[in-house]
């Protein structure tokens, strides 16, 4: 694994206001009347947001070499891969407290701005503690391994939003209102403000970022060291969440396999990272190792789906084909009847 690269302070900058620039322009200028975001939209904006990421993985090579350019690519796959859980958790929030469609963009917006936050943060103190701490590193992968392990059990995200200790802390510090107040977080109500349930659920689609990070901030630095690769390639797989909701919301349930594919990657690099005194594994081989494993898990989960879905329309048919049957009988019965 490459040592980390130094990096001046206005790289950091220089990257965070392009991020704020583009953030200004996709609420103020595209998203800035709630509305209900169409298919053709989400698919456009997940274009926009892989261009940009694949042109700045492009200069990242012209400006840092090509290894480098292989860290960021398989950086971003990996916490695109991973955020895929976050669309589950998003829909079954979304779904339980009701959350009308034209308001979903801004909870989105305004969560994963919340989110860039909390992971540079959390980024900044994991690249501290294994600058300071080698040996941390080795924590780091036996959690992944377990984490992997854990994940590839499950035969499915369970959510459940009304065990959330966010939401009862929310309810016994600030009042809340009943209904939905158009996008608005906070509303007067007489002489005192009250949060809308579109703040509470802005509340828990943060919470949940937090503990996804927990899993995907160790996870990309079993890829790299460089804060700075760290940072950007988690940051452009944020950011292009948003839009790639819209576009999967509707079909995610079908992806049953998603959580062995990902417990499968968590493993790779935990042991990635165990053995990275021992063996060192070129970019190359993760960066193959975490493509292959996604698109199979949701290839096959998309199979097993359209299988099982042929399995039903048989079965169906062959229902309906027995009762018309039995009607066809019950009346040649009648006419033999009748003839008698």
């Amino acid at each position: 694994m490459s040592p980390p690269m130094p990096h001046a302070w206005w790289h950091y900058a220089l990257f965070i206001l392009f991020v704020l620039l583009m953030l200004a322009i996709d609420l103020g200028l595209f998203h800035r009347r709630a509305h209900s975001i169409t298919r053709k939209e989400a698919a456009i904006w997940s274009a926009v947001w892989i261009t940009l990421s694949l042109l700045f993985n492009g200069g990242v090579w012209a400006w840092m070499g090509r290894k480098k350019a292989g860290e960021f690519l398989a950086g971003y796959l990996l916490e695109k891969s991973l955020s895929l859980d976050n669309l589950f958790v998003f829909l079954m929030i979304f779904m339980y407290f009701g959350v009308p469609e034209k308001y979903q963009h801004r909870v989105l917006y305004w969560g994963i701005l919340g989110a860039l936050i909390m992971r540079a943060a959390m980024i900044a103190a994991g690249a501290a503690l294994i600058a300071r701490f080698d040996w941390v590193i080795y924590i780091f992968g036996a959690f992944l391994v377990y984490t992997g392990v854990k994940f590839a059990k499950q035969s499915g995200v369970s959510i459940h939003p009304e065990k959330n200790p966010v939401l009862g802390l929310l309810r016994r510090m600030i009042p809340i209102t009943k209904d939905f107040h158009e996008q608005h977080f906070f509303v007067r109500e007489g002489a005192r403000w009250a949060a809308t349930p579109l703040f509470v659920v802005l509340a828990l689609v943060e919470t949940s970022d937090v503990l996804f990070a927990v899993d995907s901030i160790p996870a990309i630095f079993g890829i790299t060291r460089d804060p700075f690769i760290v940072f950007t390639s988690n940051i452009f797989a944020i950011l292009g969440l948003r839009a790639l909701y819209f576009l999967l919301a509707n079909i995610m349930p079908m992806f049953r396999y998603l959580g062995f594919g990902l417990g499968t990657i968590l493993a790779y690099v935990g042991v990635k990272m165990l053995l990275h005194d021992l063996l060192e594994i070129p970019v190359w081989i993760s960066l193959v190792v975490i493509t292959v494993v996604l698109a199979g898990s949701l290839g096959y989960s998309v199979w097993e789906s359209w299988r099982y879905s042929e399995e039903i329309e048989e079965h169906e048919k062959e229902e309906m084909q027995a009762k018309q049957d039995a009607v066809d009988e019950d009346a040649e019965a009648k006419r033999d009847t009748d003839d008698r």
